[in-house]
């Protein structure tokens, strides 16, 4: 029951982060089930961790979009092909993950320049004086969705995160998309493309047992869920908060916390 509690409150705090952010709360619930999988000895904990992560962000996905649509800010057919052309890279991505040449410690360095890449992103964005939403809406075709769903899928199944964090800032610096509207469409996406990519792993053979009996395949909803409600509850704090605190501190705030977190990982396999 403890455990469970802390699960939740560590959900709630990087809900919160993620819609204050407009981040995926992935990058901050793969650490935590990383970490927690590790501590309690699991074996092949890289693949628990992606496949748990894909399932919390699949679940804070869900809500971003249900927001979305509330707001009536859903772009069907682009996040809907976007999706669905990522969930090509998230089995790609799947096949090297499961394969011997995808360890702990590559993990962790791909997680880790991950979060480094993501602090970058945060401070530019803090400094970033550009008014967006006066960027027109345009329709991208199926080279755009190919290239940022394919990319974005890939990185997900490695990092078992939503991928937004490769599919926006090339929506939004390459394809010149608002960034309101790239988020929008990222969030569709990783309903998609993150579905795909636990169910793969849920029937993948040769998982033993997680840190909970609610476990199929490799997914362990016993540990997943209660930090994804936790993050979907945050996510709508985070949201109603976005407006009153001050982005730009907040963004520099998250990149410093990105880089201590990739420190952190990268000294756990020295």
């Amino acid at each position: 029951m403890v455990e469970i509690l802390i699960l939740l409150a560590l959900g709630l705090a990087a809900g919160v982060l993620a819609g204050l952010l407009g981040i995926g709360g992935g990058i901050i619930f793969t650490p935590v089930l990383f970490f927690l999988f590790e501590a309690e000895g699991v074996e092949n904990p890289v693949l628990w961790t992606v496949a748990s992560g894909l399932f919390c962000t699949f679940v804070a996905a869900s809500g971003s979009t249900i927001r979305q649509y509330v707001q009536k800010h859903v772009f069907w057919l682009e996040g809907i092909k976007l999706g669905a052309l990522g969930a090509v890279g998230v089995y790609i991505g799947k096949l090297l993950i499961t394969s011997p040449y995808y360890s702990r410690t590559e993990f962790v360095i791909f997680f880790s320049c991950m979060l480094i890449y993501v602090a970058f992103m945060m401070f530019r964005r803090g400094s970033d004086k550009e008014n967006e939403y006066d960027r027109e809406y345009t329709r991208m075709g199926l080279k755009e969705t190919s290239i940022t769903g394919g990319l974005g899928g890939f990185v997900a199944a490695l990092a078992g995160v939503g991928g937004g964090g490769i599919m926006v800032p090339i929506m939004n610096l390459f394809y010149k998309q608002p960034f309101r509207k790239a988020v929008s469409v990222s969030h569709l996406a990783m309903i998609i493309m993150v579905t795909s990519g636990w169910l793969q792993l849920a029937f993948e053979p040769g998982a033993i047992s997680g840190i909970t009996e609610f476990s199929v395949g490799y997914v362990d909803f016993g540990a997943a869920l209660p930090l994804s409600l936790g993050g979907l509850a945050g996510g709508f704090g985070g949201a109603f908060l976005n407006h009153k605190i001050n982005r730009t501190y907040l963004q520099w705030g998250f990149a410093v916390l990105a880089v201590a977190m990739a420190g952190r990982l990268i000294w756990g396999v020295l």
